[in-house]
């Protein structure tokens, strides 16, 4: 496609066509010539933007864009409720994969019951990969969630790795299915499935839950160190009890990663006076969930693994930057 705005007859087929679905916080929205999109909102609650970009994932770019931007607003008590999405494209990009992005972005809104209010579209020499920035927009009533305290249980749901596994088995599919049988692979592209925290945020606001975090970049150890430095705590994790499938071990293993530095949407941190109730609550809405440490009265933020002790740091580079999945 030629630099700058996609013209707009690809516009119009490729994009606007596949954005479907409609919130009740939105008076209008995406269509041609529409610069600006309109919310309403009650007057008692308050407006939650949050913004992340998407880099890795090729075509599935903005519908992984999409649900790091809805799950940061679950990890802040909001529900979701729209979504601006920008697209920077490369000249070698073709309609056909456009319209693929489009639909699965549209898919990610429909089963989080949030609108695509509108965004733009470019295709320029400065990128070599699709770029997604998704922009979302929520809603929460005048309140914040208090930081966890020393001695309550760290719950992580769900399991770690998940959303770095779920780009690995799409995009090395060929490479791994010579190692694994195909019905394995499948499985791990089905882990999209799991990407959203919305479920269990509302579910932990319901049960008094304290700070929640959703990891993403930099895998569970840099999401741990965030919780920990954003709640003014320090931590003690048994790397045993952290939840991991099967398939991200084996996967990490073939590629040579660090399962606990990949990719994690998926997983949400919260901190809790009684983990088990938590873990049992969740258990009863379909969600699986772990008490993996407790959060502790100094700086220290540490992974136990039997005897031995490693002292998480700053989040470093992900490991899904290792590999080329485009």
């Amino acid at each position: 496609m030629r630099p700058g705005k996609v013209s707009e007859n690809v516009l119009k087929r490729s994009v606007l066509k596949q954005v479907k679905t409609k919130a009740k916080e939105i008076i209008y929205g995406a269509g041609l010539g529409e610069n600006c999109a309109v919310f309403m909102f009650p007057e008692n609650e308050q407006s939650l933007i949050s913004m992340h970009q998407n880099t890795t994932a090729g075509s599935e770019c903005a519908s992984l864009a999409i649900h790091k931007a809805a799950n940061n607003l679950a990890a802040a008590a909001a529900r979701p409720a729209a979504v601006e999405l920008s697209l920077l494209l490369p000249e070698s990009f073709e309609e056909e994969r456009l319209r693929y992005i489009m639909e699965k972005a549209e898919q990610t809104c429909q089963a989080l019951g949030i609108q695509l209010a509108g965004g733009s579209t470019k295709v320029s020499r400065a990128v070599t990969v699709p770029v997604a920035t998704a922009a979302g927009i929520g809603r929460r009533i005048f309140s914040r969630i208090p930081k966890a305290r020393p001695g309550q249980d760290i719950v992580v749901t769900k399991w770690v790795g998940l959303e770095g596994t779920y780009i690995l088995a799409k995009k090395k599919e060929q490479e791994l299915l010579r190692r694994y049988p195909a019905g394995f692979i499948k499985e791990a592209q089905a882990f999209e499935r799991w990407l959203s925290v919305i479920p269990e945020a509302a579910t932990a606001v319901k049960s008094d839950v304290c700070r929640m975090h959703d990891a993403s970049e930099g895998g569970i150890f840099g999401a741990l160190w965030e919780f920990g430095r954003i709640s003014g705590v320090g931590l003690e994790i048994d790397l045993k009890k952290l939840p991991i499938r099967q398939e991200t071990i084996e996967i990490c293993e073939f590629l040579q990663l660090n399962p606990y530095e990949l990719l994690s949407g998926g997983s949400l941190i919260m901190a809790a006076d009684n983990g088990f109730d938590l873990v049992e609550k969740l258990a009863g809405e379909g969600i699986a969930a772990a008490v993996v440490g407790k959060a502790t009265d100094n700086n220290d933020r540490v992974v136990m693994n039997e005897d031995e002790r490693r002292f998480l740091e700053l989040p470093k580079s992900d490991e899904i930057y290792k590999i080329e999945t485009d």
